[in-house]
């Protein structure tokens, strides 16, 4: 499962990487959550940016409806799920990012934090699909979900999932309505592991409050279980 990830940029990097108009809203994030909300670029709307809550906004546990929600997609259920299929044919969106973190199992109750980014350091995008829902008021308001396919070799020690991740060509091909399923079920595959870095970082990423640009940063073994870093 991956349940975070950061975007850590400004406004004006992120509209230049994805040639739209820059987010006034945006700033940048190291320790992005579930029910939080993130900037998305929608298959329907392509000139900018809109926020959507990733996976349920917040307060609404309480609404099993919602709360059911999931924050990721297998894309094996697609094949499996017409509701899915269907989402895939009218519902798509990509996610930017610069990194995205996953617990390393150390022990048998331990985990230690990784984080995995381009070896450039570079934007990127994650493929989503996105949902529209009104409120008991009739408010309307929109979530996401993040695709993830069976890990490559280099993250498959980490973890056994990770996001489906576009480069600049594949975001034409899963942001065009005109696509195919054929086209778009081709995009949904694990990026070879020579692109990626991976490293652990501080465990101070456990808690959501902390959002912090440290929380990029390599820790050395002896921070890895809970020790500051200078940095923090």
């Amino acid at each position: 499962m991956i349940d975070r990830f950061s975007i850590g940029v400004t406004a004006k990097q992120l509209a230049t990487r994805f040639e739209v108009e820059e987010p006034t809203a945006f700033q940048a994030r190291y320790n992005v959550a579930p029910s939080q909300l993130v900037p998305v670029i929608m298959a329907a709307q392509l000139k900018g940016f809109s926020f959507f809550y990733w996976g349920q906004p917040p307060g609404w546990a309480k609404n099993k409806t919602l709360a059911e929600k999931i924050i990721n997609v297998r894309i094996e259920q697609i094949g499996e799920r017409p509701t899915l299929r269907k989402t895939l044919n009218n519902h798509r969106c990509i996610i930017p990012a610069d990194g995205f973190y996953s617990w390393k199992k150390w022990g048998k109750k331990s985990q230690i934090p990784w984080r995995f980014c381009n070896k450039d350091r570079s934007l990127f995008s994650m493929a989503g699909f996105w949902e529209e829902y009104d409120d008991e008021e009739g408010n309307e308001f929109h979530t996401f979900t993040i695709l993830t396919v069976a890990s490559n070799e280099f993250i498959l020690p980490v973890t056994e999932r990770m996001p489906v991740i576009f480069d600049k060509e594949q975001e034409h091909i899963w942001l065009n309505e005109s696509s195919s399923e054929e086209e778009l079920m081709k995009l949904l595959i694990a990026k070879p592991s020579a692109l990626f870095d991976g490293f652990a970082v501080s465990p101070q990423l456990n808690s959501i409050e902390f959002d912090r640009p440290s929380l990029v940063l390599p820790v050395p073994p002896s921070d890895q279980y809970g020790n500051l870093t200078l940095f923090d």
